[in-house]
């Protein structure tokens, strides 16, 4: 059994929270104001459901990336991948300042969709890598899934 690189562990697991912290700045002062006065689909989670899920999801991110990262593949490969995982953290991040933020569902739902691709794209890499990795990255994918949904659906009630 291959020994646990505590600090690169730690690493990996707050690179994707730091990342829900800045996207959580723009959300947390648009949930009470704006985004309590927008019509939302009968599927829209509850308030409350977003900051457990999206920290979950964000532990399970950072430890399926350490996955790769403390894999015994070469190099190379592993520097892309985890590029890759970058460009989506990037994206993730970006959405709620978009959404949120400059409070835009139209920009926000062009945003989400690169998002999905770039989950997407990261998940086929990972799976070259370590299928455990590429797995533990379906709940997120599925999870921006009905965000998408919900994105588009205030875009066309509003």
């Amino acid at each position: 059994m291959k020994k646990i690189n505590i600090p690169m562990l730690l690493a990996f697991l707050v690179l994707p929270l730091l990342a829900g912290i800045f996207g959580a700045y723009f959300t947390t002062q648009s949930i009470p104001t704006w985004y309590a006065t927008l019509e939302k689909p009968w599927f829209a989670p509850p308030n409350w459901a977003f900051g457990p899920v999206w920290i979950t999801l964000y532990l399970i991110m950072g430890f399926s990336a350490y996955l790769v990262a403390d894999s015994n593949i070469e190099p190379g490969e592993k520097k892309g991948a985890l590029l890759v995982f970058g460009l989506q953290l990037a994206l993730n991040a970006l959405w709620s300042f978009i959404f949120f933020g400059l409070r835009s569902p139209l920009y926000g739902f062009i945003e989400i969709v690169l998002l999905w691709l770039a989950i997407a794209w990261t998940i086929w890499l990972f799976s070259k890598i370590s299928k455990t990795a590429a797995w533990l990255l379906v709940p997120y994918i599925l999870w921006v899934t009905i965000a998408s949904a919900l994105n588009l659906s205030i875009v066309m009630m509003n």
